[in-house]
C-alpha cells in the first residue's frame, strides 16, 4: 500500500481505480534532477521539531526536512556520479520594500519576517547538498521552478526528455514545478524520500495526486537502480561537464 492509501476514502479508491488514473508512465531515456528549494528557509537552521523550527523560520519543514536532506544528498552523489546534470531552484533575495512579495503577502500574517531572515541567508542551501561547480542554480520569486526563469531553456539545451524532481513543499513548489514540466512535456519522477511539506496530510495527498496524473511518485531505491542503469557518457555533449561526461560524487 502506498503512504497516501490512509488519507483516501474508499470512494476515492474506486473513482481513480475505475477512471484509469495512476498508470506508472517510466522514466525517460536523458534525466535532469531538479531539487526545488531545500534551503535554510524551509528546514530551518538546525534539525528540530517543526513546531519549534517555525519559532524562527516561519516556511520551516522541521525534522522532516533534514531527513529529506539526508536522502537528497544519495541521489545527487549517485546523479553526478554519471554525470547527470542537477539544477536547483532557491527563492530570490527579496525587496527591502517587500514589493516582490507578491500576493506572499497577503496570504500569511508573518509575511514582513522575510526581509529580516534574508540577513541570515535563508535561501542558502545547506552545505551537505550544496550546488557544485557544474551545476545550475536558479533563483525565484514564484511556486514553479519553470515560471519567470529559463529552466525550460536549459532543459532543450540539455536535450532532456525527463526531470528527476525532489524537494519542499511537495503541495507547493514541488507540485508547481512538476505540473508544468508535465505541461511541457518531460516524463516527470516524483522521488517521494526526498520531498516533504510542513502539513503530512497536504504531503501524502500531493503526492498521491501526482502520481494519479502528472507524475510517477518512486521511491530512492528505485531511483537509484534507475540512474545506476544509465550510461555514464549520457551528457558527454554537455557544455556543463567540459571534456567528460563524468562528474565525481
Amino acid at each position: 500500500m502506498a503512504k497516501w492509501d490512509a488519507v483516501l476514502s474508499d470512494r476515492d479508491r474506486e473513482v481513480f481505480a475505475a477512471s484509469g488514473f495512476g498508470k506508472r508512465g517510466g522514466y525517460g531515456k536523458r534525466p535532469v534532477v531538479i531539487v526545488v528549494d531545500v534551503n535554510i528557509n524551509f528546514i530551518g537552521d538546525k534539525p528540530e521539531p517543526i513546531l519549534d523550527s517555525i519559532k524562527r523560520w516561519r516556511h520551516s519543514c522541521g525534522q522532516e526536512g533534514w531527513d529529506a536532506v539526508q536522502c537528497t544528498k544519495t541521489l545527487l552523489d549517485a546523479a553526478r556520479g554519471k554525470g547527470i546534470p542537477v539544477i536547483y531552484s532557491t527563492g530570490q533575495k527579496p525587496r527591502h520594500d517587500g514589493f516582490d512579495a507578491g500576493r506572499w503577502a497577503d496570504k500569511n500574517a508573518r509575511s514582513d519576517e522575510e526581509v529580516a531572515n534574508d540577513q541570515s541567508n535563508g535561501n542558502r542551501i545547506p552545505d551537505m547538498i550544496a550546488p557544485q561547480p557544474c551545476d545550475i542554480v536558479i533563483e525565484k520569486l514564484k511556486p514553479s521552478a519553470f515560471f519567470g526563469t529559463a529552466l525550460a531553456g536549459f532543459l532543450v539545451d540539455l536535450k532532456a526528455d525527463s526531470v528527476i524532481v525532489c524537494g519542499t513543499t511537495t503541495s507547493g513548489c514541488v507540485r508547481a514545478t512538476v505540473v508544468d514540466a508535465f505541461s511541457y512535456n518531460f516524463r516527470v519522477s516524483v522521488v517521494e524520500d526526498c520531498s516533504f511539506d510542513r502539513g503530512q496530510a497536504s504531503h501524502l495527498v500531493s503526492l498521491f495526486d501526482m502520481n494519479e496524473k502528472y507524475a510517477d511518485v518512486v521511491d530512492l531505491r528505485d531511483a537509484l537502480a534507475y540512474i545506476d542503469g544509465l550510461p555514464d557518457d549520457l551528457f558527454a555533449d554537455s557544455r556543463l561537464f567540459p571534456g567528460s561526461g563524468r562528474q565525481g560524487g
